[in-house]
């Protein structure tokens, strides 16, 4: 493992391509190549993009930038804003969407799952 400092514009922003995502792209901030625990992921929705509504086995923790959206969980809906953070246990359905303008935001999940 080596020192990581960048600006976040100089790791390439991909397309979401899980299924049911629309208008997301990734930057993968910190991945398993750089830490042994977490990664550390910068998601970016247009207007009206969305991740599908999934689940998985393990925790996210999200800290929003910028925008606003709606985060539905466990068949319910939660309004957020920039400065709002968000913890989302694992095995709990969930989908996050952007109800402005640009939507960017911290997602941190662990490696070892």
């Amino acid at each position: 493992m080596e020192l990581k400092l960048k600006h976040y514009e100089k790791i390439e922003a991909t397309d979401v391509e899980m299924e049911g995502a629309e208008n997301v792209k990734v930057r993968w901030l910190i991945s398993e190549e750089d830490a042994p625990n977490f990664a550390m992921r910068m998601f970016e929705f247009e207007p009206k993009g969305h991740t599908p509504l999934h689940t998985h086995n393990y925790e996210h923790e999200i800290f929003i930038l910028e925008g606003e959206g709606v985060l539905t969980y466990e068949k319910k809906e939660y309004e957020f804003k920039k400065g709002d953070f968000i913890f989302i246990p694992p095995n709990k359905e969930h989908q996050i969407t952007n109800t402005k303008d640009k939507l960017r935001l911290l997602c941190f999940i662990p490696l070892k799952q």
